[in-house]
């Protein structure tokens, strides 16, 4: 192991938290404590946005016991953002870089954060910069290409079958035939997190279980083909239970569930609204009960349901990325891969950055079942040891006792950015 290169690390985070992003943070800052070569720890606040207004805290002065409960802790610690960098941005960063010493960059994000990450180290190459990048994956969407799965995914899908169940044993009993419910999950390419729905059917995936309907992005959806499975499954079920991605599309490309023509930072339109859409249509058209859930920022931020696998894969890829810079890689992000054993295991890897960015990875075709309203019994396997195991959440007072980082700040030293 290589460490002749000497200085401090930054971290930072970006996107949409997870209630595992905080294991992935902890997991930078535990091994960072273990090489001579790095003087100081700093954490960037709002991603890239505080990079740029040279927004840094001290993050080896936070205590051991907050950095442990940080393993607990949902939402992003130090802040997040959804910035797209212009060009003149790059020379900020690396002056900031230079300013501070900043040799070893650790970026906790997504697609567009992996796409940032890969921008910085080839400006610092062409500069004749010396520093070490490495992306670490997080999205509830398990869209990263090459990872077989990303942290952040296996929590949210145990936290969205867990609420399917229980909503279910609340249908059963007020369901006649005459009973639709529409749960609404995040999702705008991909519809892995939808899929996970199926677990709550358990190991036999029996059809007639509920979710008896799970629609997802990458198969075009018609009305009048939602209307008919509905019927379907009242003739035989007391209830029909729907669940559906925010970005299921119509036959033409159109987003369903659209809420406006707004669109973010990345140009991503900003969808919410096809459950409700697929309400309306069940009342008008079949004149029978239906009621919309739309499962937003809880699907992310719910540790009480979080998967332990999930949690200490997170907390893996922290270190696994401090490790590969130690190591002298470069512009790579750290990939989870799966052992070919019967019995589930992982251990982490690299694949260029370039190799990631702005790329999405859809469910293969196979894994959705024949009729295009569920999964087949792949995806089950896949997913289900993904949930395993639960993280133990402190209890104060009967309240979970999260933490929060004392954020002592590191002295500027550069003038104020102009941000546009």
């Amino acid at each position: 192991m290589s460490e002749s290169l000497t200085g401090n690390v930054l971290v930072a985070q970006s996107g949409g938290p997870t209630s595992v992003i905080n294991a992935s943070l902890a997991g930078v800052i535990t091994e960072a404590l273990n090489h001579d070569c790095i003087e100081e720890i700093y954490g960037g606040l709002n991603g890239i946005q505080g990079i740029l207004n040279e927004e840094f805290i001290d993050l080896a002065e936070e205590s051991q016991q907050t950095i442990r409960g940080l393993r607990h802790t949902p939402a992003a610690a130090l802040g997040t953002c959804r910035y797209k960098m212009k060009p003149s941005d790059l020379e900020r960063i690396l002056e900031v870089f230079h300013a501070h010493n900043i040799r070893f960059f650790f970026y906790i994000g997504g697609n567009d954060s992996q796409d940032t990450t890969d921008q910085i180290c080839k400006y610092a190459e062409e500069q004749g910069y010396d520093l070490k990048a490495i992306g670490i994956p997080k999205t509830i969407d398990n869209d990263l290409p090459i990872t077989d799965h990303c942290p952040g995914y296996g929590s949210v899908i145990k936290y969205v079958a867990t609420t399917v169940q229980e909503m279910a044993l609340d249908h059963a009993a007020i369901g006649n035939h005459d009973f639709v419910s529409i749960v609404e999950v995040m999702g705008r390419n991909a519809g892995w997190i939808a899929a996970g729905a199926t677990l709550a059917k358990g190991r036999s995936q029996d059809a007639n279980a509920a979710p008896h309907l799970i629609y997802l992005p990458e198969v075009p959806l018609s009305p009048e083909k939602f209307l008919e499975d509905v019927q379907n499954v009242l003739k035989t079920e007391k209830y029909c239970m729907v669940v559906v991605s925010e970005g299921v599309t119509d036959g033409n490309g159109n987003y369903l569930g659209q809420a406006s023509s707004a669109t973010d930072a990345f140009g991503h339109s900003q969808l919410g609204g096809v459950g409700e859409y697929l309400r309306a249509l069940v009342e008008q058209s079949l004149e029978i009960k239906a009621r919309s859930a739309k499962l937003g920022i809880n699907q992310r931020a719910a540790a009480h349901c979080s998967s332990e696998t999930d949690n200490n894969e997170a907390f893996m890829c922290g270190q696994a990325a401090v490790q590969a810079a130690m190591a002298g890689q470069t512009d790579k992000m750290v990939t989870l891969v799966r052992s070919e054993a019967d019995r589930y295991a992982c251990e982490t890897s690299l694949t260029p950055l370039s190799d990631v960015a702005n790329e999405v990875k859809t469910i293969p075709s196979n894994w959705i079942n024949e009729t295009q309203t569920g999964v087949a019994y792949p995806f089950y396997k896949y997913a289900l040891p993904l949930v395993e195991g639960e993280v133990q959440v402190p209890y104060e007072q009967g309240m979970p006792n999260f933490v929060k980082l004392a954020k002592n700040p590191v002295e500027k030293r550069l003038e104020t950015y102009a941000m546009a």
